[in-house]
């Protein structure tokens, strides 16, 4: 049985022009830039201001204003016209002027052009085309005594060499790849035979499966055998995991070797390249990234300004062009009609990001100057001491913002200051109290804790417990988990690891 009713109901939804302002608000300077230039490339409509055929959203052109009159179309075109018939009166030629090859017209020393004499020096700057790691790894193999079923064998060995110089993939894999590409039967033993030939290719520990190969390699091929790359050897052969644990102990206990023949070991291993395919051409700079700062802080005695690094960021207007179509079209009937309607919907979508990137200039600015009042002390002075404890909520509460729009504004954005560029989190950090009752930052505590690790004997290392036990006797009351939790986010290692000998 159907049944019909009327039900209110109240909900909330965000509007498209909040989602937009939501996602333009998290982007930072170089995202911005690349999101306005798809908007521009996008929406005719929206126009950087280059050319100057742009109007304002109040100052849409008007028919009567901006169009040419009749009489100047008129006049426009008679002279169009006669420009015309002067270019035709001037360029007219008769074919009989020309020969039957028009190549010969022109000579080709008159093409040339040589504004050097005979004793001029002339060098040419020369250009390299530079080898990849796999083909300088290949060109080494066919130098070696190998069968042409190695040289066969080698390219795919060599091609799952990853760039730090590892062979990570298993040679059954290998094997698999080459029966399906070449319908080639290959066997274990044959990888193995070719992968011990490219291990002696340069540079040492090229082709080792892990770690622990990648070291051995490299001190087999010594030239000089002492004592310590003997020691070395036998470590990382039979005590490999009690050395990456610093197990000290039961090394020189398993090994049967003293104190002195471990230093020197550890003193050889130090030196070998843990990662021998950066060592081939220029060193790897895809993950290194320059830092763009979002906001620019610029300090002048007590007076702190800021403003926004809007870098290669253009004024967005409006298409004048596009303002001019819409009252065109606006008037017509039937396909007029739905022009005019597609140009609206362009002219609204360009107001709609206009205003989105206005006021996501106002929140940025607006919560970077809170930040900055909150902070004062630090940026006059530059010393972390003088960071206040701060959270998301403090900076809402002065702002009067969501706690999430503050959040936004803070993420992966950058600030430049006299004293360097600071990620915005940087300033955002939780409070506790001293003895006394004082509220300091937790990174005041973390600075004290980097203090008192740096200055440790590297043969004691200061244990978690250790430390709480300092820094309750400089007044601060920090449990030993906590300790921990703050090491870690340091990138400090617990003191086992931190131990030499």
């Amino acid at each position: 049985m159907l049944k019909t009713s009327l039900e209110q109901k109240l909900t909330q939804k965000l509007a498209p022009q909040q989602i937009q302002m939501i996602k333009l608000l998290e982007l930072n300077t170089l995202q911005i830039e690349e999101r306005i230039k798809n908007e521009i490339e996008e929406n005719p409509a929206l126009d950087d201001g280059g050319d100057g055929d742009y109007d304002n959203e109040d100052n849409i052109v008007e028919n009567d204003s901006d169009v040419l009159t009749h009489e100047e179309e008129r006049e426009d075109d008679n002279q169009d016209s006669e420009d015309e018939y002067t270019r035709e009166d001037d360029y007219s030629v008769d074919d009989d002027d020309y020969g039957e090859n028009d190549d010969d017209v022109i000579p080709n020393y008159r093409l040339e052009v040589n504004n050097t004499s005979k004793d001029d020096e002339r060098t040419e700057i020369p250009y390299s085309a530079a080898k990849s790691f796999n083909e300088h790894l290949f060109e080494q193999f066919i130098l070696k005594d190998v069968t042409e079923r190695q040289k066969f064998i080698a390219p795919f060995l060599v091609g799952n060499i990853d760039e730090d110089g590892y062979l990570r993939r298993d040679l059954d894999a290998v094997a698999d790849d080459i029966a399906f590409s070449q319908n080639v039967e290959v066997s274990l033993q044959e990888l193995e035979d070719v992968l011990k030939v490219i291990q002696e290719l340069d540079p040492a520990g090229i082709g080792a499966r892990n770690l622990q190969e990648c070291l051995l390699i490299q001190l087999r091929r010594k030239e000089e055998q002492t004592d310590g790359v003997k020691v070395a050897i036998m470590v990382l052969s039979d005590c490999f995991e009690e050395f990456t644990k610093k197990h000290y102990e039961k090394i020189m206990q398993k090994c049967n070797i003293t104190e002195h023949d471990l230093r020197s070991a550890i003193d050889v291993i130090v030196k070998l390249n843990p990662k021998p395919g950066n060592s081939y051409g220029e060193p790897q700079r895809a993950n290194i990234h320059a830092i763009i700062p979002d906001f620019i802080v610029e300090i002048e005695g007590d007076d702190i300004s800021v403003s926004l690094n809007n870098r290669n960021s253009p004024e967005l207007r409006i298409s004048r062009s596009f303002s001019r179509m819409m009252d065109e079209y606006s008037s017509g009937k039937g396909k007029n009609r739905e022009v005019a309607t597609f140009v609206k919907q362009k002219i609204d979508n360009a107001k709609w990001f206009i205003d989105a990137i206005e006021q996501r200039r106002r929140t940025l600015l607006f919560t970077m100057e809170a930040i900055v009042d909150f902070q004062r002390k630090f940026f006059l002075t530059g010393d972390e001491a003088n960071i206040r404890p701060m959270i998301l909520k403090d900076i809402a509460e002065m702002t009067n913002l969501d706690i999430s729009t503050v959040s936004r504004v803070a993420n992966s954005k950058y600030v430049s200051t006299p004293y360097g560029n600071f990620l915005l989190k940087f300033f955002f950090s939780e409070a506790m109290q001293t003895d006394s009752g004082e509220e300091v930052s937790t990174r005041e505590v973390k600075q004290i804790l980097k203090e008192c690790i740096g200055a440790e004997d590297s043969t004691k290392p200061l244990t978690d417990d250790r430390l709480s036990e300092i820094l309750k006797e400089r007044g601060y009351i920090i449990a030993r988990r906590t300790i921990a939790k703050y090491r870690e986010q340091l990138g400090i290692p617990v003191a086992r690891l931190r131990r030499k000998i």
